[in-house]
């Protein structure tokens, strides 16, 4: 089971659930449509799940959606996200779908020990 949270929903609502669950989506934009900026003040929210998730000692994978690009995704990876989801700037790019992977990817830090996926 997992749990989205939209930008205005706090982690704790999650709080006594987190033993249930396998995965948590920060939405990094308000759901509704594609394109949107990245909200900068979710960076916090990012790493405050990374350290619920670490705290609680479960495998539990950390996604983020909303505005992962170019410019937000080293950020996001840092504060925590090991699962991303892209859509207008793969789709929407400047290239071909594989070109805009390809610069995404390239601006991917690498995390000791780590895993990363992109959906």
């Amino acid at each position: 089971p997992g749990v989205a949270l939209n930008p205005s929903t706090p982690l704790e609502s999650i709080e006594y659930v987190l033993d249930m669950l396998d995965s948590i989506l920060i939405m990094t934009v308000n759901p509704g449509f594609g394109g949107q900026s990245f909200i900068p003040s979710m960076l916090p929210k990012i790493r405050r799940a990374a350290a619920m998730i670490a705290e609680s000692g479960r495998d539990i994978d950390l996604a983020v959606d909303g505005g992962v690009a170019e410019d937000t995704i080293a950020p996001v990876v840092e504060a925590g996200a090991r699962f991303l989801v892209a859509g207008s700037s793969v789709f929407g790019g400047n290239g071909t779908v594989r070109e805009n992977m390809d610069r995404l990817t390239r601006r991917i830090p690498l995390i000791p020990g780590g895993h990363l996926e992109m959906c």
